[in-house]
């Protein structure tokens, strides 16, 4: 299945917290998105890997995936090496995406901006004819692919932007996308351990981040993105 995004995150809910509006808004304009996430989020303080399974197969069922997937790479400890680097190749290749995107550059997670730096090295391997692979079960090789832009999106930390996705419309997509994590997120109800994001003002701060970066330019909500080079555009009417 060739795909038109590619979203990658360090854990269950990752793309779903950065980029939940812009993958809501690219499927309903017709684009196949899918995700793969690394980790099953096994060391998280809250629930367990078997419930982050349930969770994330729920939230792609709200956000209408073609496919989600897990490589179950070691939580917290995942290095950025060969190995890791060609089991990423090998999905690149086999889905063939136009645009990936991936965990912000620098967090306050470890794992994000170590995942972030993964996923782009291996974007760029991916291209280069003279590494070999091979897709799990098959006996054919691969051909090179080279996403065309790899974005980043923002999580903890409140990254300057290098563009905006317009969201509006689709902020309850992707609110009831990231709620579809309930062991992870407010429940004034849970007996479980406080962590960072399971608070209501994290949950709230998703909104209001989003309504600060759809005010600065103009729209009711956004999500920002970093890039690893310029952004061109056709004309300036194509900026808003």
């Amino acid at each position: 299945m060739k795909l038109d995004i590619l979203v990658f995150g360090a854990h269950p809910d990752d793309a779903e917290l950065g980029a939940g509006g812009t993958i809501a808004k690219e499927i309903a304009l017709g684009k196949k998105v899918g995700i793969i996430d690394l980790t099953r989020g096994e060391l998280g303080t809250r629930g367990s890997a078997e419930i982050r399974d349930k969770e994330a197969a729920a939230s792609a069922k709200i956000l209408g995936l073609s496919v989600r997937e897990n490589m179950e790479f070691a939580d917290g400890f995942f290095p950025n090496d060969q190995n890791h680097q060609l089991a990423l190749i090998r999905k690149i290749r086999a889905y063939k995406p136009e645009i990936v995107l991936c965990n912000a550059i620098e967090d306050r997670h470890i794992d994000h901006a170590r995942g972030s730096e993964l996923v782009s090295n291996a974007c760029f391997l991916s291209g280069l004819v003279k590494i070999d692979t091979m897709a799990e079960g098959d006996d054919q090789w691969q051909d090179p692919w080279r996403p065309k832009q790899v974005y980043h999106y923002i999580q903890w930390k409140n990254l300057e932007p290098d563009f905006v996705v317009d969201i509006t419309g689709f902020m309850d997509k992707k609110m009831e996308s990231i709620m579809a994590y309930s062991s992870q997120f407010y429940d004034p109800n849970s007996k479980e351990p406080s962590t960072p994001i399971s608070s209501k003002n994290f949950t709230d701060s998703v909104t209001y981040r989003a309504r600060d970066m759809g005010r600065i330019v103009g729209v009711e909500y956004a999500e920002g993105f970093t890039t690893e080079r310029f952004v061109g555009v056709n004309s300036l009417s194509d900026i808003f």
